[in-house]
């Protein structure tokens, strides 16, 4: 529901495939093969990227995300929902 909510007003790029219920691996793995393919065909360079965003969480300050869905005018009841989250967030160690 909160994926659902905060999609309509801070849409994704078409291509994000994290967090979403989305056959992207493949799709992905198919458009590199594609690009490759079409470079060698071609002898063309090729550079090719791959960001690994794992912890983009914990490098992005939690108030910014909050004061950013604010701007986008989250609803303040899910703006209030995402706040507490991060608020509440621990961990344990077993």
């Amino acid at each position: 529901i909160l994926t659902a909510r905060l999609t309509k007003v801070c849409p994704m790029n078409p291509r994000q495939r994290g967090f979403i219920h989305a056959a992207g691996r493949s799709e992905n793995l198919k458009l590199l093969q594609l690009l490759v393919k079409h470079a060698k065909k071609e002898h063309k360079e090729l550079g090719i990227v791959f960001v690994d965003i794992a912890k983009a969480f914990d490098t992005v300050c939690h108030q910014h995300i909050i004061m950013s869905l604010m701007q986008r005018g989250v609803n303040p009841h899910i703006n209030h929902l995402v706040g507490k989250m991060y608020k509440t967030i621990f961990m344990y160690i077993d």
